[in-house]
């Protein structure tokens, strides 16, 4: 496994204007830094930097000879400050109203700063790590040649916020709260149709049904691995995506970014619903040409993309192969041009 690093960030001046030390931890995977293009990838909410290898979480997508290949790029992975992963519960967040989604976007820049990563060939990421990723194409308009959203968003809808709101209020005032939000999270990643085909009613004894027994399974591994600290944290980030806040339209905004845009919707989310994807999309196509949509056919709603993997990388492989294939990807040519 990649090693875990980590970057220190004095005085970092919230959205609000609160002021805190952030630790900044992330894993770089395949080529070395400035060796080859990078890719970053942002983790969703329970997720963390440890994206690929034999414990990676989206290990079916990265890794050596596949869709993301590690044999030709760099892979740059942040966790999100306070997430938990480095085991240091001084660096866990407690003020977690302090901080939104583009908070983590400008921690996220100030760390490729002091990385002296000056371009991206690709920024990805699903749900918030979507959403996250949106917030830096904004932050930093020439930063990302392929921004990749997936099952996300530029803005949270009022349903989410909804859900986010139920979310917190679970975390503070039940007497499990890892474990009920975890279970109440996970009828809202799937849907009614996945969880029928998975249990079709079926028992486990004669006073609990499969379907009871996978929610307790999920809420009780979650409360084994997580902090609940982290899950505010996450919760609340997840809650506040939305690239125009203080800013003009969203025409306004978008226009000024120059990645090409490849949106990643699911047909079954109820999280992120496709409706808004695809309305996300028409009024891209107003205003850009570098802009496409994909629609990944599942039954198993939001958490597709961490299931529908052959899907994904169907969409995904042209954008990752294109670059291999160029005249510019010799890594020796490569490391000349971005130090010249």
């Amino acid at each position: 496994m990649s090693t875990l690093k980590h970057i220190s960030i004095s005085n970092f001046n919230t959205e609000i204007g609160t002021t805190q030390h952030i630790n900044l931890s992330y894993q770089v995977f395949g080529q070395n830094l400035h060796d080859a293009p990078i890719v970053l990838v942002n983790h969703p909410l329970t997720g963390n930097s440890n994206i690929c290898g034999n414990e990676g979480w989206w290990n079916d997508l990265i890794g050596e000879h596949k869709c993301i290949d590690t044999n030709f790029y760099t892979v740059l992975a942040f966790n999100i400050p306070g997430n938990g992963y480095d085991g240091n519960t001084n660096n866990l967040i407690e003020n977690y109203m302090d901080f939104n989604a583009r908070d983590i976007a400008k921690i996220f820049s100030e760390g490729l700063k002091i990385l002296k990563i000056k371009e991206l060939y690709a920024a990805i990421g699903g749900s918030v790590g979507g959403g996250i990723g949106w917030e830096l194409a904004a932050l930093q308009p020439d930063l990302i040649e392929h921004l990749i959203p997936i099952a996300t968003d530029w803005k949270s809808t009022d349903w989410l916020i909804a859900n986010c709101h139920i979310q917190d209020a679970i975390l503070n005032n039940s007497s499990s709260p890892l474990a009920d939000a975890r279970m109440h999270a996970m009828t809202l990643y799937r849907t009614p149709e996945s969880l029928t085909s998975k249990f079709r009613r079926t028992e486990k004894s004669a006073q609990l049904f499969n379907v009871e027994s996978w929610l307790n399974y999920h809420g009780k591994a979650l409360d084994e691995r997580f902090n609940i600290s982290a899950y505010k944290l996450m919760n609340q980030i997840l809650r506040t995506i939305d690239i125009t806040r203080n800013r003009t339209s969203f025409s306004d905004v978008v226009s000024k970014i120059k990645s090409n845009i490849h949106i990643v919707t699911i047909n079954s989310d109820l999280f992120f619903k496709p409706e808004e994807n695809w309305e996300t999309y028409v009024d891209l196509k107003l205003i850009k040409d570098n802009v496409c949509i994909n629609e990944i056919k599942s039954i198993h709603g939001h958490d597709a993309f961490l299931i529908e993997f052959a899907q994904l990388s169907k969409f995904l492989l042209p954008i990752f192969e294109k670059r291999k294939q160029s005249k510019y990807f010799e890594l020796d040519c490569y490391k000349k041009r971005i130090t010249a």
